[in-house]
């Protein structure tokens, strides 16, 4: 199960972030803090999967933005490495080659596409049509 998903940028700065289970707001903090420096700091050689306090950290970058999911000692690393292929690959479909500022300005974009990907902490879908439905129709509705 999926515990939380972070996009980071190599500064350090969180540009989205969204927890399955409940972490306060300070501890929220100190977790990604403690999360994107253990990321950040490892070189482009280092395997992609950390173990981190009770549970795994599967991190992928794209230029200059790191995907970082948490997930459980259960989970399939390899499962989760590939959902942050796939989302990045929706995203890019959807913004035609995605950015650092498409995110930024378009949050609440990727948080639907994110939402349509997860629930409740568990994958449920992945095909690529079906995620973006929803938004294609939102963006029809505020044309007109």
């Amino acid at each position: 199960m999926i515990k939380f998903f972070l996009m980071v940028n190599k500064q350090g700065q969180t540009r989205l972030s969204k927890y399955y289970e409940h972490v306060e707001i300070n501890k929220r903090t100190l977790l990604e803090t403690e999360v994107i420096k253990s990321c950040l700091s490892r070189s482009n050689e280092q395997c992609s999967f950390i173990e981190y306090k009770d549970f795994k950290l599967v991190y992928r970058q794209y230029a200059a933005l790191f995907i970082v999911v948490g997930v459980n000692d259960t989970e399939n690393e390899m499962a989760i490495y590939e959902f942050i292929h796939n989302f990045v690959e929706v995203l890019d479909e959807y913004f035609s080659r995605v950015s650092e500022l498409d995110i930024m300005f378009n949050l609440d974009k990727v948080h639907i596409i994110l939402d349509e990907m997860v629930l409740n902490g568990c994958i449920v879908e992945t095909n690529r049509a079906r995620i973006l439905a929803p938004l294609l129709i939102l963006d029809k509705m505020s044309e007109s």
